[in-house]
């Protein structure tokens, strides 16, 4: 059993160079610890998963570009989150809106190369498998 992630939870990305948080709208009516509860479908970038500073990527084109224009020295630039897909694997018994609850073992891959994790749940009482 580990923690259920919830409005709020810190994220970090393997390119970013800071945490993010996770936010979740109230759409599905559960609270968990009183914060809305995640399902593997709060993924929207900028929505639910907000920037981490800088990308380091250079599967980022943006990053690509300004390393290029600098003769190969890795430029960061700011991250711009392209999560596009959902959260995996989620919780396979704990369903919320017909979707899996995110649990902090999820993770969510960025168009650019980057995994996110959960580093904080945003809460410690309640756990699902």
């Amino acid at each position: 059993m580990v923690p259920h992630v919830v409005n709020g939870a810190t994220l970090m990305c393997s390119f970013g160079v800071a945490p993010s948080t996770l936010t979740v709208l109230p759409v599905n009516r559960m609270l968990s610890s009183q914060q809305p509860a995640a399902t593997i479908m709060d993924h929207k970038p900028m929505l639910n998963i907000m920037p981490f500073g800088m990308c380091l990527s250079l599967a980022n084109p943006q990053v690509a570009a300004a390393t290029s224009a600098a003769l190969g020295v890795l430029t960061p630039q700011p991250c711009i989150p392209a999560t596009v897909a959902p959260w995996v694997p989620g919780s396979p018994t704990v369903m919320l809106g017909n979707q899996p609850c995110l649990n902090m073992t999820s993770t969510c891959n960025c168009l650019w190369a980057g995994i996110v994790t959960v580093v904080n749940p945003g809460q410690t009482t309640e756990l699902i498998p």
